[in-house]
């Protein structure tokens, strides 16, 4: 089995901090499928943002990550019921669930061990849906600055598994009946300069760029990010959603 990769403990807080919201349009297509979810599993939940919304539909939410500080700074409510394993292993009882859904983590996975165990888990004709999101649109100005960081700046520092969401996720394996009509789905943040800065240090190849040379990329790029975005200027930041959802 792949070996987990855990690339997200060291900056716990800033992800639970600066990472964006998925848009209600999201959680309105999927609860659109189905009238009712009594138990969902949210995996690779992190901060637990989508198990958070999930709950206020579903009787019980399992929500699972293999960071424990992870976990440690995810949203608490009475039917989410957190759990500390892996994707590809967990002891969620056979045949119990209506409802996974994967934000933003699936590319770290066993594909293969990791859809073995959906299908373990889940009941017939649940639903699964994944999703990513891919470097977000924020003015003529400030999107170059972001580009060069993104591909120049941090090129050698992401995980092989980042191409899945380069390619929106339309080349991970997904053995379901999948659904294609979906809607357009994309994150809209008012952002400041400083909401910028912490969303990019919460980014793994940030964080792999500093143990390698013992200070973070932001420090060389930080004129060029003032110089394209005003000072005191808020921008409406556009992240597309990219999903691939179906029936087990």
């Amino acid at each position: 089995m792949k070996e987990a990769k855990d690339n997200f403990s060291a900056q716990a807080n800033l992800y639970a901090k600066f990472r964006p919201v998925y848009p209600d349009t999201l959680y309105d297509f999927i609860f659109s499928l189905k009238p009712h979810y009594a138990n969902a599993w949210d995996c690779g939940t992190g901060n637990g943002q989508v198990a958070a919304k999930l709950a206020e539909r579903c009787h019980l939410v399992y929500a699972s990550d293999i960071s424990q500080q992870q976990l440690d700074n995810a949203v608490k409510k009475d039917n989410i019921h957190y759990l500390l394993a892996r994707a590809e292993e967990t002891n969620l009882p056979d045949n119990s669930i209506d409802l996974v859904t994967v934000g933003q983590a699936i590319h770290w996975f066993d594909f293969d061990a990791f859809y073995r165990e959906v299908y373990r888990v889940t009941k017939p004709d649940a639903v699964i849906a994944v999703w990513c999101y891919n470097l977000p649109r924020i003015s003529p100005d400030v999107n170059p600055v972001l580009g060069d960081f993104y591909h120049n700046v941090l090129d050698g520092y992401w995980d092989t598994e980042r191409n899945y969401i380069d390619e929106n996720y339309t080349t991970i394996p997904f053995p379901f009946e999948e659904i294609e009509e979906k809607p357009e789905l994309a994150i809209t943040v008012t952002w400041t300069l400083n909401d910028l800065l912490g969303y990019l240090n919460s980014w793994s190849a940030v964080q792999h760029y500093k143990e390698k040379n013992g200070y973070s990329p932001l420090d060389q790029m930080l004129e060029k990010f003032k110089k394209a975005w005003p000072d005191g200027r808020t921008y409406d930041v556009q992240f597309p959603v990219a999903m691939r959802i179906g029936h087990t």
